[in-house]
């Protein structure tokens, strides 16, 4: 899964009072803060400062709430901020907190001991609001704190659907979904606009079908993924959404697909959502759009979609363990939560005021669909968990995009995934 950040509104990056060094790893700090009050400097690895909004917002808030403690960012370039996290714990450093971008990598740190068991922090928060807490438990303790929570909702073209007369998507299953989108498919060639753009990664079918039926990825056994691959396979071939080979082919951009209106429907996660209003707030997009639950496989019950946390976590090597602590429980608290919101970003802690404060940012349409979409009854993960999950992810992905381009049958394509986990990735 990969996000695009624009900031929504403005928060001067010159704000931190100490700009990290681009991919380099912090000096150890020369004071440590163990009593309320002692001066601390803490770092923290994190990627594309200036273009990722809700850091900025997180640390500038954080600062003026505890002035005695020195945020110092480590900037690493989103493009290998994963490869280069890794190098850096392998080598001993001691960068204060981790960013960690999924339940993937979390998975990768936790096989190795990374990380230092964060319970007190947990322990004070509010778990009842933040639910994704229990995502970075492992083994009976929790090693991170979330502090955004994404998921996925459809966003739709309102004006496309009005004229093409049909209904608002409400209550949507992937049938009625695939229906549609042929309805809303209008021209050809450059002219083209497609009903629906599901885009490349492998999650956008795999991932449904798991959290949609809360099926595990660890049993070597996908043949519940077959219906959600019938229903994306024949919209490719009635020409409703592009096909898989020209989408990946050109590297087509899901969020272009929407704002430019060549597609009326993109299931997507929440980090859609401030790219929207930054680029509707610039005039760069006119897309009159909402948002709605994803479809599910039956019609009238609770909505599920699918998701994941971004989280803070303290290296095992940390040497300002109980500064940095103060900021996990900031960050993944109310406050926290008010600062992430106010950058565009869903908080991983709700409440009715989070809410209202989020869909009172410029440019967030104020439709019941769209506000109902905002409050799925279950997020479950988009992809493979625990410390395997990595290796599984690359066979699913692999498999994925020989069932997509048609090199293999869903049924082949399946049973190979199946074995290729169970021989190369679990060794069964």
């Amino acid at each position: 899964m990969k996000r695009r950040l624009i900031a929504v509104g403005t928060v001067a990056a010159a704000a931190l009072v100490l700009a990290g060094c681009a991919g380099t790893s912090a000096p150890a700090s020369t004071s440590t803060s163990t009593e309320d009050g002692a001066p601390a400097t803490v770092s923290i690895a994190l990627w594309d400062l200036q273009k990722t909004p809700e850091f900025t917002a997180l640390i500038t808030a954080f600062q003026k709430a505890n002035p005695n403690i020195t945020i110092q960012p480590v900037d690493i370039p989103s493009v290998n901020y994963e490869d280069k996290i890794t190098t850096m714990l392998a080598g001993g450093d001691s960068t204060d907190i981790i960013t960690v971008k999924n339940l993937t990598d979390f998975g990768g740190y936790m096989q190795k001991q990374q990380f230092q068991k964060v319970d007190d922090v947990i322990a004070a928060l509010p778990k009842d609001k933040i639910p994704a807490t229990e995502q970075y438990k492992y083994k009976g303790a929790y090693y991170a704190a979330p502090y955004r929570q994404d998921f996925h909702v459809l966003y739709y073209n309102k004006d496309l659907f009005k004229a093409a007369g049909v209904e608002d998507p409400d209550n949507l299953t992937w049938d009625e979904f695939a229906a549609a989108a042929k309805k809303l498919t209008t021209g050809d060639g450059a002219s083209k606009t497609y009903g629906a753009y599901i885009h490349t990664w492998n999650s956008m079918v795999q991932g449904y079908a798991a959290a949609q039926q809360d099926k595990p990825y660890d049993k070597a056994d996908y043949s519940w993924m077959s219906d959600q691959y019938d229903v994306t396979l024949e919209m490719q071939k009635a020409g409703s959404t592009m096909d898989w080979a020209t989408a990946n082919s050109t590297k087509t951009g899901y969020a272009n697909m929407f704002e430019t209106g060549k597609a009326a429907m993109v299931p997507m996660g929440t980090w859609l959502i401030a790219p929207l209003l930054a680029d509707k707030k610039a005039g760069t997009t006119s897309v009159n759009w909402g948002i709605a639950p994803v479809p599910q496989r039956k019609a009238g019950g609770k909505i599920t979609t699918m998701g994941g946390p971004t989280g803070f976590a303290i290296n095992k090597n940390a040497k300002n363990a109980a500064a940095a602590k103060k900021f996990l429980e900031f960050a993944a608290g109310p406050e926290g939560a008010e600062a992430v919101a106010g950058a565009g970003i869903v908080p991983a802690y709700h409440s009715d005021e989070i809410t209202k404060a989020y869909f009172a940012l410029e440019g967030m349409p104020q439709d019941a669909l769209s506000k109902k979409a905002f409050a799925p009854d279950t997020i479950r993960a988009d992809g493979p968990t625990g410390p395997d999950a990595a290796a599984m992810g690359g066979v699913l992905k692999q498999e994925h995009e020989l069932i997509m381009t048609g090199s293999k049958s869903v049924d082949d394509g399946l049973a190979e995934m199946a074995d290729r986990v169970k021989n190369e990735v679990l060794q069964q």
